[in-house]
Order: C-alpha cells, then structure tokens, then sequence
C-alpha cells in the first residue's frame, strides 16, 4: 500500500485521468476527497469507487467560484482532519484560436487551468507543511505551444507549468512541500470519445489511428496517468520536487514526420 495512511484531495475526480487517479489512491490505501461539479455524477462515482464510503468523502464545487479553493480545502480537514496530496486536475478542455479566442474563451480557460490551481495551493499549504505533503499539477504536452486550435488552453497549461517549476523550488525550500506535474498527451477519456465523435469521427475512431497519431497502436487510458499520479504522491519519489513528467508517445517538441522510403 504506497499511499496508507495518507488523505488525497482530487480535483475534477468524477470523470476520466481524476477518476483513475482517485480510484488508484484508494486501492494503494489513501482517504480521498472526491470533487466534481454534477451531484449525480459524483453520487455514481462514489458508489462506484468507495462503496463502504468509510475512506473518501464528496464535495460538489465549481473551482473558479470566490473561495472556492478555501471551501475544498476546508471540506477535505474537515472530513479527514488532514491533506498530504493536492493534484490539481480540474480543467477547462476545449478549442479556440487567435481569430475566435473573445475574452470570455480567455477567463474560461486561464480561470479554470491556471488560477484556481494557484488559490488551492495557496489555501491547502498550511496543511501540506504539517504533513510534510505534496502537490501534483495535471498538465498537457500542449503547455510547450500547443496545437493552432488550442491556443488558450494550451496558453492556460503554460501557465500551469511555469507555476510548477516555481513553486517545486519555493515550497520545497521553504515549507518542505514538493510540486510536481504530469503532462499527459493524447488520453481515451470518457469526454474525449465522446468530443471526437461530436467532431464527426466514428464511434471506433481509437481504433484507426494510423502510426502518425499512435505508434504504439493506441493512445493512453487515463490509468497510465494515474500511476505516475502515485509515484509523485508516495514517499518513493522522495525530494523529487519541480518535475515535469512527459506522458507521450512521439519527442516533446512534436511528431517527426515519417521519412519517404524508396
């Protein structure tokens, strides 16, 4: 059990990457606090993860409300009495470019992706220095510049990073509190087949994927995320703190285009 006796506040854990992290801390034996934004989801979800409900509690927040990092924070003590993980995974997803990006599109994403991360760690930190904790920030290879029509989200997850390697050096130093970040590519999240779908793809468009997009042959299940979720938030990963973790099939700095053959 890598994450006994320790309490994991999950944010945006009803569905997909914070569904798997959640279920993957309370298998390796973690109390978790569950956060999503529809009751009826998080009521499935809690069924479905904690059917006993004696090792996690639900809490449902928008987390770009005023205060709203304050009121998880305190929903999480108040329940278990202490918090030794944040992962911030709640996030804005969609499109947007230079031309169509209005300043609605802008809040939306840097509201969501950027400051709300912040104002959780602000108000979890006093918690994560008594517990010797650590924060894991849920990113996107996007960060590094982002594909044309994701241009403020991918801007949002820039942010997100610059903040990780920040305060993986600031609150290490100061407060023994490691921030770390996974950067995830392209995952077969429940929302993600069905945006493809809404897009005009197939119903089986995961399993035609030429090599170009998957030259594994698929993309990755949000369990794969989870497990590095884990790594960062057990006592194995040690003084790791300021990382950024690269989920991803093909280099960082994009695909490399197949070379002609003949």
């Amino acid at each position: 059990m890598r994450l006994e006796n320790k309490t994991i506040l999950v944010t945006g854990s009803t569905t997909g990457i914070g569904k798997a992290i959640a279920k993957a801390c309370l298998d390796e034996g973690a109390e978790v606090l569950i956060h999503g934004l529809e009751a009826d989801l998080a009521e499935q979800t809690w069924a479905e993860l904690d059917p006993e409900r004696n090792r996690s509690d639900v809490l449902i927040a928008d987390i770009t409300d005023p205060g709203a990092g304050k009121k998880i924070v305190d929903a999480a003590i108040a329940r278990f009495g202490k918090i030794d993980g944040l992962v911030n995974n709640a996030a804005a997803v969609g499109t947007g470019n230079i031309r169509d990006t209005d300043e609605a599109k802008w809040d939306k994403f840097l509201d969501t992706n950027a400051k709300a991360p912040f104002f959780l760690i602000q108000a979890a930190l006093p918690h994560l220095e008594d517990s010797h904790g650590c924060v894991v920030n849920i990113g996107s290879v996007n960060a590094h510049c982002g594909e044309p029509d994701l241009l403020p989200y991918s801007i949002s997850k820039g942010a997100l990073q610059t903040m990780t390697r920040n305060l993986g050096d600031t609150l290490h130093r100061e407060f023994g509190v490691r921030v770390n970040q996974i950067n995830p590519g392209w995952i077969l999240t429940e929302n993600e087949r069905q945006r493809k779908q809404e897009q005009g793809l197939p119903e089986d468009w995961p399993k035609q994927l030429g090599d170009f997009f998957a030259p594994s042959g698929r993309i990755f299940q949000p369990e794969e995320i989870a497990a590095a979720a884990v790594y960062f938030l057990g006592n194995e990963s040690g003084p790791v703190s300021g990382a950024i973790l690269e989920i991803e099939q093909y280099p960082m700095i994009g695909r490399n285009p197949p070379k002609e053959v003949g």
